[in-house]
């Protein structure tokens, strides 16, 4: 639809479930023909952006989302203790098969934590599968994925909206899209899990800033009425994924006939594996 005169990636941001309205956004980007140079995610949004990346269609994922149920991605044995993530690898493996992230069709990469270098570990390269798993191992949620001589965590601990990656790797322009816009709130509980959730949402809370000032457009649904951990409401969240998108179109539309930019450097503190 456009002829390309600047490179423009887009970033997937974390948020849980609400993750589902990133396939709102992708049906968007779809039906207006917008086709990205690189993409990158964070938790729920490098799973997203892994699907997307391989060329999967806005129907593809929804056929894929569509029967996936709790159980299937937190396995708990022991109630109230970390699950498991394998079922997030069995989502990639069962639809994408067991390939590596540079067998896929667009430049993608997954954000991670490696908690015992305590470093931000961005994978352009290497198995997909593991990579998402440790993108997603929420810490208290799910049980940290060993990879190589990493032990990886949810990466929104460093970066939940990963736009300075698309600019690491040569975009010029970043456009993010941000499903969890009401991170802040906080709890009354004293039980387990809501503790270390809220605690993660406090954390997130000030890296998310970072993500804001890499993106030159952030589209963000409206997502506080939805629980992050619930998959009740998938079909509305898809829906304030394409709403917001559609409403955003103009300027998503605007950003690709811009100019090139001055490349930014690449951030010392990440550890790339490309």
């Amino acid at each position: 639809m456009f002829g390309k005169k600047v490179k423009v990636g887009v970033a997937f941001g974390g948020g849980g479930t609400r993750g589902f309205c990133h396939l709102g956004a992708i049906k968007a980007f779809e039906q207006f023909g917008i086709d990205f140079d690189f993409i990158a995610g964070t938790s729920a949004g490098s799973l997203a952006g892994a699907f997307y990346s391989a060329g999967y269609t806005f129907k593809q994922m929804y056929d894929v989302i569509k029967n996936v149920k709790e159980k299937d991605i937190r396995k708990n044995i022991i109630p109230f203790t970390p699950s498991k993530i394998d079922g997030v690898g069995e989502i990639i493996i069962s639809n994408l098969g067991d390939i590596n992230i540079e067998d896929l069709k667009k430049p993608f990469a997954a954000v991670a934590v490696d908690i015992k270098s305590t470093k931000e570990i961005c994978f352009a390269k290497g198995n997909l599968a593991k990579a998402v798993m440790g993108s997603c191992a929420v810490p208290g949620i799910f049980q940290p994925v060993l990879y190589d001589d990493m032990i990886l965590c949810d990466g929104g601990l460093q970066n939940t909206i990963p736009a300075d990656i698309p600019k690491y790797f040569g975009c010029d322009y970043v456009i993010s899209v941000d499903v969890n816009k009401s991170r802040t709130y906080g709890t009354d509980s004293v039980k387990f899990l809501d503790v270390v959730s809220c605690s993660i949402r406090i954390l997130m809370r000030s890296n998310a800033l970072r993500g804001y000032v890499n993106s030159d457009l952030v589209i963000a649904p409206e997502t506080k009425r939805f629980k992050s951990t619930k998959t009740d409401g998938m079909e509305e969240m898809i829906e304030e994924g394409y709403k917001a998108t559609v409403d955003a179109m103009p300027q998503i539309m605007e950003i690709f006939s811009r100019r090139k930019k001055v490349k930014t450097e690449r951030n010392k503190d990440i550890t790339f594996i490309m």
